[in-house]
């Protein structure tokens, strides 16, 4: 049965048996977050899986159904007991929200139990006493809870029987107890077949055949110096390095005290990376050690002497972190652009920083440089909200190249950096602007009509069509109505141009306001006031000339009378 529930969190929790067929749905996405199914596509929702990871589900934006993309197999993604979950999460790109959803993945009795390897024999000396008891091998289910073994059955001979302990984490521990005695003379040999069956429905069940040895006296079985053997080693340490070593006593002499040690119980995992040196009891590294693959190794390990007795103790290495990964950032959402007026605390990027150490070494910091108006905000785990801390400004700042640098807290510690581009797009935030409140300008009379008089000029920091700038002539009241027949302004330019030769006995000064008005929605505008002088001709053939105050001092003051 597939379930979805909210939790105070936020988080979706789904739960789905493994092995479903591929493109099975999970759950609707859509329906749980309470979002219309008709938007998902337009919203930008998706998937964000975790790096370097297999993403096991898919999400129809069609439907808004979470599908399976491939058969899930509890037993290859989660070893050993617990819960199996699957963590990833949805990022809604439009509204920069982020939601967790976690599957848990149920275990069906899809594996039968099995030993390793299918044959095995046990020797047992003649001389052992009713009763002794002889570690039989153990069967091995990658499922959990009462699909794993449950129960074990002995057949063959009625010189045996089966003893089944229970040992504190509910592992079955089997045994071979003597019921009668053994004579080597009359039988040699015993063929026995031990059954392991689990709890699930349909019952699964493994067999391995025994064969019983019956050697001639052997007074003294292996005695290792520990039940069990741990030791931490760091993840590190060179390859071909030795790890630990047992050891075991046996106080026969001759053949019936020598030993040879081998592995007993050990997952695949654990044989591909320790070797057993059988005489000296060494184990040494295979292959390097990951902590990330795996922080523990558990196995059994058999003295075995040269009559057929044996002993075991148990060894587990313990794998500690050292700090090997640097962190890894990834940009889940982002905006390349926001206008400068976006309010503080507009996000521009959602990020996730993952490191594969573990404690201190996994640990993560994000840092940003201060100087700059943005700021990191956390939202869960390792996730954070790139957000800006004021309003922008395009006309101080027109592009960030915003760096995020990620530091892990190991000795030393490793950092990356990623870097993420903002535009600043423009609001019409300024008025054009005049260099002077009034202006002053001088014409003289009689001038050429359409001939150009003078120039207003304003600027507009903004832009695009915010700095495009229109001049327009303002006439306040009726009594100004005039200046439209003497003068007209270029919009584009601000070039004031005379419609009317001026005559200087009919008029001497026109005063005016002239609006400057951006292009922006809504525009802005700004207005200055022109004093326009007309001056009298005094010198013949001057009629045309227009300039500065200070050229025409120096033309009516410093030029002699008599000169043309």
């Amino acid at each position: 049965m597939i379930t979805a529930w909210e939790v105070v969190t936020g988080q979706i929790h789904y739960s789905i048996p493994e092995e479903m067929q591929k493109g099975s749905s999970v759950g609707n996405i859509a329906k749980d977050l309470g979002l219309d199914v008709k938007n998902l596509s337009v919203q930008g929702l998706h998937i964000l899986s975790a790096q370097n990871e297999i993403q096991y589900f898919d999400l129809n934006l069609r439907s808004g159904h979470l599908h399976t993309r491939e058969r899930i197999d509890r037993e290859k993604i989660c070893s050993g007991g617990g819960k199996c979950l699957l963590y990833f999460q949805i990022v809604m790109d439009s509204k920069m929200k982020l939601y967790g959803v976690e599957v848990e993945i149920q275990d069906i009795n899809d594996n039968a139990p099995y030993f390793a390897p299918e044959e095995q024999k046990l020797k047992i000396s003649e001389t052992s006493t009713i009763g002794s008891r002889f570690p039989l091998p153990e069967a091995q289910d990658p499922d959990e809870g009462i699909n794993s073994v449950q129960n074990y059955k002995l057949t063959g001979s009625s010189y045996f029987s089966l003893d089944i302990q229970i040992g504190e984490n509910g592992a079955r521990h089997v045994s071979l107890v003597l019921e009668r005695s053994l004579d080597r003379e009359e039988n040699s040999f015993h063929d026995l077949i031990l059954t392991a069956t689990d709890g699930g429905k349909p019952v699964r069940s493994g067999s391995v055949k025994i064969q019983v040895v019956v050697l001639d006296a052997n007074d003294n079985a292996p005695v290792f110096s520990k039940h069990i053997y741990e030791v931490k080693v760091k993840e590190s340490i060179p390859k071909g390095s030795t790890v630990c070593t047992v050891k075991a006593i046996d106080l026969d002499e001759g053949v019936n005290g020598e030993i040879k040690y081998s592995f007993r119980k050990i997952e695949e995992t654990a044989s591909q990376t320790f070797i057993l040196d059988s005489v000296k009891g060494e184990i040494s590294l295979a292959r390097n050690l990951d902590y990330e693959e795996s922080p523990l190794y558990e196995f059994d390990v058999q003295a075995e002497d040269g009559g057929g007795l044996s002993g075991r103790a148990k060894v587990m290495i313990i794998v500690t972190d050292v700090n090997d990964n640097a962190p890894k950032v990834e940009i889940a959402s982002h905006i390349n652009s926001i206008h400068e007026d976006s309010p503080p605390g507009t996000i521009i990027a959602i990020l996730r920083a993952q490191d594969k150490d573990s404690g201190n070494n996994g640990e993560v910091t994000y840092s940003i440089d201060s100087k700059i108006p943005f700021q990191l905000k956390k939202v869960v785990d390792n996730f954070y909200n790139l957000v800006t801390t004021r309003i922008l400004d395009r006309e101080q700042m027109a592009f960030y190249n915003i760096t995020v640098v990620v530091s892990d807290h190991g000795t030393p510690p490793f950092s990356t950096s990623t870097f993420i581009p903002l535009q600043i797009l423009d609001t019409n935030d300024n008025p054009p602007h005049f260099m002077h409140s009034i202006n002053f300008f001088y014409i003289m009379e009689n001038n050429p009509r359409g001939s150009s008089v003078f120039a207003l000029q304003a600027d507009d920091p903004d832009w695009g069509e915010n700095s495009k700038i229109t001049y327009s002539i303002i006439e306040e009241d009726t009594r100004d109505s005039f200046i439209s027949s003497y003068l007209s302004i270029n919009s584009e330019t601000g070039v004031v141009y005379a419609l009317n030769s001026f005559d200087y006995e009919e008029i001497q000064k026109i005063q005016f306001q002239v609006k400057a008005k951006d292009g922006g929605s809504p525009p802005l505008s700004s207005n200055c006031i022109a004093h326009s002088t007309i001056l009298i001709i005094l010198y013949p053939g001057l009629e045309s000339f227009s300039c500065r105050p200070d050229l025409l001092t120096k033309l009516f003051y410093n030029f002699p009378p008599s000169t043309e």
